[in-house]
């Protein structure tokens, strides 16, 4: 998340929208993104597991999401996956971001 947040110039630079969706509650987010990251990030919360049941990144054994970030094109479709521990690097969002048919 930090990388997020300390390269969120990259992401605006491509005009994409950046934001995280955790399953942690409202108040646990609040206190993350102002008292810990200290970052301008949104962080929105699946409390109720629907959006991470749908994307496929739902460990319901263990109850929470697995890492992953996603990059949706203009036209609501997922133009780009990634998951696991490389999944808190942008470095391969901002690329994906940056490609023209992103911004169509």
């Amino acid at each position: 998340m930090q990388a997020y947040r300390d390269g969120i110039a990259k992401f605006e630079g491509t005009g994409a929208k950046v934001f995280t969706i955790s399953t942690d509650n409202l108040p646990s987010l609040r206190y993350w993104a102002t008292e810990v990251l200290k970052t301008p990030v949104p962080m929105l919360s699946d409390f109720m597991r629907v959006v991470s049941a749908k994307y496929g990144v739902l460990n319901k054994d263990r109850g929470f999401a697995n890492r992953a970030t996603f990059v949706v094109g203009k036209d609501g479709k997922i133009d780009y996956i990634e998951e696991g521990s490389t999944a808190i690097d942008p470095s391969a969002a901002v690329q994906a971001c940056s490609r023209p048919a992103l911004s169509r």
